[in-house]
């Protein structure tokens, strides 16, 4: 079995690991932990201001799934960038990159009009494309001793960074007369506070070295290794559609907006217990096709609840979808490193997955804002998400298979590497 750290970017070797005191390790940590939190609210903050929006531009319901899906779609198409440029500048200066990027995008939706909204939302998701490639990445780089750790720490920023933005935004919508735009624009600060303290740590770094490049090769023909992108990309599908139509689900079943934010919130903050248990879990199954199967159809069926179950037991389906999501955001990021024979094929087939997964995954929340704006209601949705929550059981049970995809890690003389 692949160790935990197989997933590292070939491009971020061991070697490259620069010495550290302990208050610069900890420095380290908590930086990286702080981009985490940044990689999130974008979507979680436009959710629950998705009513005020349609009301107060032209915005219908069907644009509005365009703008939900718009950022989750760059997070297939820049993920393949990444890498190149982390080679190019450094994985510290991409970090950097992506943060003054992420504020700058992120404060265009509030003070932009209609096409700031648009065209913030995609540099913003170009951005946090980059970072979720590389941070677990310079995470397993950096702490090869604390990597679950860490890991765990960062599944928890991601999950918090959500959190926030689902509970805080309308808040301080209100609290300033209103301003939607202003309750968008003001999730750029965190992002810009977090780039003046990575800057001098970025900027200290060694441009990267030269070193012996790989390839992979038959991966794309492998379909062990289509059906763990899939699965990453369904499952995705589901926890954006969550993030980006959750609250405005509730709002629609009789919530105010601040108690439809905060049970988004709650519901995406239970998804850390889970994101922490779940492979622990994993790892000790002789495979995990029951366990990624029951864990998508929890999701789903949760999902369906809160469109049809009574007011009164909303909460228990919030808390039931995040247990569910959580547990399938574990377990995609899991299956890739367990299905790997080596690092390389890992971080390539890391790459497969997130690109292939998240344009896939751009699909639901567009579904979802079409069939409302097509019908009036929530309740045609029940079809979008019963069919995912299908297809995402049925390749997770083909992912979870005891099984390492068939591809081969290849050096510049091509000649095979052993043990990688």
């Amino acid at each position: 079995m692949p160790s935990p750290e197989s997933g590292q970017n070939p491009s971020l070797s061991a070697s490259a690991v620069p010495a550290r005191s302990v208050a610069a390790h900890l420095l380290l940590g908590a930086s990286l932990v702080l981009i985490a939190f940044n990689l999130r609210p974008l979507f979680s903050s436009l959710s629950v201001l998705l009513p005020e929006i349609i009301q107060a531009t032209p915005l219908t319901s069907a644009g509005a799934g365009y703008l939900t899906t718009l950022p989750v779609l760059c997070l297939g198409l820049f993920a393949p960038v990444a890498p190149r440029l982390s080679q190019r500048i450094g994985p510290e200066r991409c970090l950097l990159l992506v943060l003054l990027l992420l504020a700058i995008g992120t404060g265009l939706r509030g003070m932009g009009g209609l096409y700031g909204l648009f065209a913030g939302s995609a540099l913003a998701g170009a951005a946090i494309a980059t970072g979720n490639v590389l941070l677990p990445s310079v995470v397993k780089r950096d702490f090869p001793q604390r990597a679950a750790l860490m890991t765990g720490l960062y599944t928890m920023a991601l999950c918090g960074g959500a959190a926030f933005g689902a509970a805080l935004t309308l808040p301080i919508a209100h609290y300033f007369n209103d301003a939607w735009r202003l309750g968008l624009a003001i999730w750029g600060l965190p992002a810009a506070v977090v780039f003046f303290m990575w800057a001098p740590q970025s900027l200290r770094s060694k441009a990267p070295s030269r070193h012996i490049r790989y390839s992979v090769r038959g991966l794309s023909r492998d379909p062990l290794a289509w059906q763990v992108s899939l699965f990453m990309g369904l499952q995705s599908a589901l926890a954006y559609c969550v993030m980006g139509w959750m609250a405005p689900i509730l709002r629609a079943r009789g919530l105010d907006g601040v108690h439809a934010g905060f049970m988004t919130s709650v519901s995406v903050m239970l998804q850390v217990a889970t994101c922490l248990l779940v492979p622990a879990l994993a790892v000790r199954l002789r495979d995990q096709r029951m366990l990624n199967a029951a864990l998508a159809l929890i999701a789903s069926a949760a999902l369906i609840g809160l469109l049809f179950a009574p007011v009164s037991t909303l909460w228990f389906w919030a808390v039931i979808q995040g247990v569910g999501q959580g547990g399938l955001f574990a377990m995609a990021m899991t299956v890739i490193v367990l299905r790997s024979p080596d690092s390389h094929v890992a971080a390539h087939l890391s790459g497969m997955a997130q690109g292939i997964g998240y344009v896939l995954a751009a699909s639901g929340p567009l579904l979802v804002g079409i069939l409302h704006s097509a019908t009036g209601s929530f309740e045609a949705t029940v079809w979008v998400f019963a069919a995912v929550g299908l297809a995402t059981a049925f390749n997770g049970w083909g992912a979870g298979r005891s099984a390492l995809v068939k591809a081969r890690s290849v050096s510049q003389d091509n000649t095979p590497v052993s043990g990688a």
